[in-house]
Formats: C-alpha cells, structure tokens, sequence
C-alpha cells in the first residue's frame, strides 16, 4: 500500500494562540473564516481582531433558546414587522465590526432600505434592538464594551442579561445604562411594542 504524502496546502496543523496575541483579518478572510468554520461563533472587531466564541454550556443554550422563542413568538403575533435573528447571525456594523449578538431584531424600513448587496452573507446593518447573555466563563466588560458598540452603530435598545448577579443592564441611545436587579420581565417599550420577556424562566 502506497501513502501519499500530505500536501502543504491541504496538511492541516494545530496552534495554540496566546490571549496576549490577536488575529487580525480582513472581511474577506473573515467571511472564509465563518464560511470554514460553521461550528464556531466568530466575530471580528472594527480594528479587524478575529474572536473566537466556543460553543455555550447547556444552561446558557437554554436561556438563549428561551430568550429567541419569546422574541420569534412576538414577531409572529405582531404580524411579523422586521426580522428576527438568532445567535447565528453575523452583523457588519457601521464601524467595520462583524458581530453575532445572542438575539437580535431589524426594523422592516431599515431592512428594506438594504441593497442586495448589503444583505450578503453578513448584512451591512447594525439591528435596531439586541441580546447579549452572559454565560458563566464570560466576562463583564468586554460584554458591556460589546453593548455600547451597539447603541453607537444605530441599535435603540440592548439587553445585557447577566444570569449569574440576576441583573439586566438596558441600553439606549444618549442615555445613562439602566441596572434592574432581580426583574421579573422586560419590556421592548417603544422599539418592540407589546414585547415583554418573562425572565422568571432564566432566574429559577
């Protein structure tokens, strides 16, 4: 029996990456990235650094499924206004940035508005309304540095929901972050009329 060797450009090799090292890549690489990576949950900064996202633990993987249920549930009983987006979703924001909040919704004018083009493989739009879920490994400020990127790419309203404290920081545009402890629901208020997420389902 013969063995061909493995050639370079298929042989395929592990590397550890210190924390202390970044990955820089263009859009271009990025979208092969994802393309070649579909298991994985990429994001990439407006200063082009690429981030690995590991798959969730099975509590946050429930949370999140709660949290998008509810959302998908409003949309159908609102006639179905905008889009809605699941954590799988990848955004090009106005700053460059390329990002997978855990839920995530468009207006329908906004989404219109796109151009074929813009609505390639990552739409070129920031969402009007989004979800971060802290999982148990993730840490506080970069989420919060995540949210505030956000509102200042165009999103009106953002959730930052932290299981582990029972806490809820709200996002608006020009406004000061609101801290809820312990709330038992949340609203959409104006950007997502008649929407309220019942968090006793995450809490207990």
């Amino acid at each position: 029996m013969v063995q061909t060797p493995t050639s370079p450009e298929t042989e395929t090799l592990s590397i550890e990456i210190p924390k202390t090292i970044g990955l820089y890549v263009t859009q271009e690489q990025f979208a092969a990235l994802a393309a070649a990576n579909r298991d994985l949950r990429l994001e990439r900064t407006a200063q082009g650094e690429l981030i690995v996202n590991p798959p969730t633990g099975w509590e946050t993987g429930a949370y999140n499924w709660s949290i998008c249920g509810e959302l998908y549930f409003w949309w159908r009983n609102s006639g179905e206004p905008g889009k809605a987006f699941d954590s799988s979703t990848g955004f090009i924001l106005p700053n460059g940035a390329t990002r997978s909040p855990d839920a995530s919704w468009v207006s329908r004018e906004r989404w219109q508005a796109l151009t074929p083009e813009q609505k390639g493989t990552f739409a070129n739009i920031c969402p009007d309304f989004v979800v971060e879920l802290r999982s148990s490994s993730d840490r506080l400020a970069p989420l919060q540095t995540k949210m505030r990127e956000y509102i200042d790419n165009g999103a009106r309203l953002g959730w930052l929901i932290n299981p582990q404290q029972r806490q809820v920081e709200i996002y608006r545009p020009e406004l000061a972050v609101e801290v809820l402890e312990n709330p038992s629901q949340l609203s959409g208020e104006a950007v997502l009329p008649g929407f309220v997420l019942n968090l006793r389902r995450l809490w207990d």
